[in-house]
């Protein structure tokens, strides 16, 4: 509440409590002493820190987005030299050397603003039941290229009976994923890592071991703390942001799980729990044969027009020349008037459009399009940097079909400009 200084005149944030007194002789209640305190420069450093949390996060956002722009092109430029295949082995490891490192500084992003939708209770689960081992196995398959690369010996005890779980199958994954990169970074030449998955009662705990570099006692209790890093190898600077273990232990907590971590002390190795509730064993089922392997997406049967807009050049152009070399007939724009103008023109079936763009942004031209009789049935996609809840629900309240985020899988775009050819049955007038 506020009440008025009565020597300043000005409104000042107050707290009031009242205290019952009783009688010292009969112990009945006597009267109430009401203690009032100011409590201004509390609710100015609590408005403070919101605001600095405020800030905080939107620093995240634009940081993401301004990474995801130039990490679009060199994802596109590597899947060009891909599909021009160079024999000679110098290129080929130098792409895969590029490909993989686009890979971890997408992750990082990723990780960043997942940890801040933890946070901010902004992050919801896609639960469905889901086999742990599968995830294990699809996790694992992941991993040994990696391991192998570095020179570690990777081994897995996995449960012969199914373990079932009402899980996240995506957020659970990428769980696993980031203790095993820990893992990985925190051992020493020829390290041996083992992850160990079993049922304990009605839970399930997954373990990752290790014999690197281990953890200092006084660096255990912070050690799932945002932007915390334990210490590094004798001679190095910690690396990372020191987030891992953080989004480690909130999608664990999202779950319904907790997460452990134990270490005897700095060259001991490691060990790293996930405890998740499991759902009740159910009888064994009759083994089902396998769906063959889904084809990889290819080009379109039929001429299928797409337009790209974006501000970047070097985005859009990239992306024209990789669509171009599947099969698609493709034409850029770089604002959104020019991508409007581009649409009337040549009436494609799908436009790929950024958002931050100069002179109309993606919101407004996608509008305009929607406005036109030719524009309606379009398949227009959002394929921008911006990927917070709050960019998703503009994008969907201004008529865009579907939202992708860069620097986007190629396989990912290819399946769905396919599923819009395939269901393609007449070219827009």
């Amino acid at each position: 509440m506020q009440l008025r200084n009565l020597k300043t005149g000005a409104l000042v944030d107050v707290s009031r409590h009242n205290i019952l007194i009783k009688n010292p002789q009969t112990g009945e209640p006597w009267c109430y002493a009401t203690v009032t305190r100011d409590i201004t420069a509390r609710k100015l450093a609590e408005d403070a820190l919101r605001e600095a949390n405020r800030r905080k996060e939107a620093f995240i956002a634009i940081l993401a987005h301004e990474l995801r722009n130039p990490l679009a092109p060199i994802r596109n430029a590597v899947e060009m030299l891909k599909l021009i295949g160079s024999p000679d082995p110098t290129q080929q490891a130098a792409r895969d050397m590029i490909d993989r490192q686009v890979r971890h500084l997408t992750r990082l992003v990723d990780d960043l603003l997942d940890v801040s939708r933890i946070n901010q209770g902004r992050l919801q689960l896609r639960r469905e039941p889901v086999a742990l081992g599968a995830v294990l196995e699809q996790v694992l398959e992941v991993a040994r290229p990696q391991f192998a690369r570095a020179g570690h010996q990777l081994t897995a005890t996995l449960p012969r009976e199914p373990i079932m779980l009402e899980a996240d199958p995506v957020r659970l994954a990428q769980v696993f994923q980031n203790l095993l990169d820990n893992a990985c970074k925190y051992s020493e030449q020829d390290g041996a890592i083992c992850l160990t998955a079993e049922r304990a009662g009605t839970q399930v705990v997954v373990r990752v071991a290790d014999r690197g570099i281990g953890i200092a006692p006084e660096d255990l209790p912070r050690l799932f703390e945002l932007f915390v890093q334990a210490g590094a190898p004798s001679g190095q600077l910690p690396s990372g942001l020191g987030i891992g273990l953080a989004l480690c232990r909130g999608l664990t907590e999202l779950h319904g799980g907790t997460m452990e971590a134990h270490s005897a002390g700095p060259g001991q190795g490691s060990e790293f729990s996930v405890l998740l509730p499991a759902l009740p064993a159910l009888p064994a089922a009759p083994v089902v044969p396998a769906d063959p392997p889904a084809p990889q997406p290819t080009g379109p049967a039929a001429p299928v027009r797409v337009l790209v807009v974006d501000d970047n050049v070097d985005s859009a152009e990239s992306l024209a020349f990789l669509l171009g070399a599947i099969g698609y007939a493709v034409t850029t724009a770089h604002d959104g008037l020019a991508g409007g103008e581009a649409a009337a023109r040549e009436r494609p079936e799908i436009v790929l459009l950024d958002l931050g763009m100069p002179r109309l942004d993606g919101y407004g031209a996608c509008r305009r399009l929607r406005e036109q009789p030719w524009g309606r049935a379009m398949r227009i996609i959002a394929l921008t940097g911006w990927g917070q809840a709050d960019d998703r629900r503009r994008i969907q309240e201004a008529g865009f079909d579907l939202h992708l985020v860069k620097p986007v899988e190629l396989s990912v775009l290819l399946g769905v400009l396919a599923d819009t050819a395939n269901n393609k049955t007449s070219s827009p007038s």
